[in-house]
């Protein structure tokens, strides 16, 4: 099966660029950030006009619902809000909402305790999740424990590789050690590599063996730019069906320290792993602020 592509973006405008560059996608990730990044908010913000909560969550709604009809065919996953504070109940409230907004919804929670406590209930209501801001091997085999008995297709795993590059890790040799682990123990969880910075990321990405592949606009003009010119739709996802085009790719790394792989037993149960990370902590208080200039205090 061909790796699948989604873009990673707050403006329908952009999926309409992306599908007439490419012919297709295959989905799309939304967060806090990307739709403080939507040039309607940005624009409102800018004149000093902030939003109400419900105002800014009618504004996501409609973004998604926008982006929605553009692909209908394929995922968009939309992120609740969340904080070091925000508890499970809170989380759940919010993401059974969500999930009323589209009918092709994946649900994004953080991948913490209280986020994998969310996703293991939404999970067992019928829902879909997409479990973000992944640093470690450790969180990828608790979401396949908390998730133990979804179908495929209802659980992604977002490991973020830019990030780890940040800090000085080879993030892509995450996605290489996650896919190892579910290989060997059969899971069902979809990778989706995230954070996709370089055409390099995304080839190592499709050589690691990535379920889906999300990136920015300007990440995936970068990837179409390098492909033979002239691909068709068809094309293009027959390039992306070859593995012969991708699977010899040899990764630079450019020093970044190996990320090493471990030897886990899935079957454990998903409170067993110790799922903390400092980058976890750092991106929801990222997103969280994100959202938060949006919004005016009432």
């Amino acid at each position: 099966m061909r790796s699948r592509i989604f873009l990673d973006g707050g403006d329908p405008k952009e999926t309409k660029e992306i599908l007439t560059l490419l012919g297709f996608l295959d989905g799309q990730t939304t967060n806090p950030t990307l739709i403080a990044k939507n040039p309607n908010a940005k624009a409102r913000f800018e004149k000093g006009e902030k939003f109400t909560k419900q105002e800014i969550l009618d504004f996501y709604k409609s973004i998604v619902t926008d982006i929605s009809s553009l692909i209908p065919e394929g995922s968009v996953s939309i992120e609740v809000y969340a904080d070091k504070d925000t508890t499970a109940e809170e989380m759940l409230k919010q993401a059974r909402e969500m999930r009323k907004w589209i009918p092709n919804a994946h649900i994004k929670f953080p991948t913490t305790h209280v986020g994998l406590v969310s996703a293991e209930q939404l999970v067992s209501e019928g829902g879909r999740v997409n479990m973000t801001l992944v640093f470690s091997q450790k969180q990828a085999a608790a979401v396949h424990s908390a998730t133990r008995g979804a179908k495929r297709g209802d659980v992604f795993v977002s490991p973020f590789v830019g990030r780890l590059d940040d800090i000085g890790e080879c993030g892509c040799d995450l996605i290489k050690n996650i896919r190892n682990m579910y290989d060997e123990a059969g899971s069902h969880v979809e990778i989706l590599s995230a954070s996709i910075r370089s055409n390099e990321h995304f080839l190592a990405s499709l050589s690691y063996g990535a379920d889906i592949i999300t990136a920015p606009a300007k990440a995936i003009r970068e990837w179409h730019s390098a492909l033979p010119p002239l691909l068709s739709k068809e094309g293009i996802k027959g390039w992306l069906s070859d593995s012969k085009n991708f699977e010899a790719f040899a990764y630079d790394a450019k020093g970044l320290k190996p990320i090493p792989y471990k030897q886990l037993n899935l079957s454990k149960n998903w409170r067993e792993f110790d799922i903390s990370h400092t980058l976890t902590e750092k991106g929801i208080e990222k997103f969280a602020a994100d959202w938060n200039a949006l919004i005016r205090t009432e």
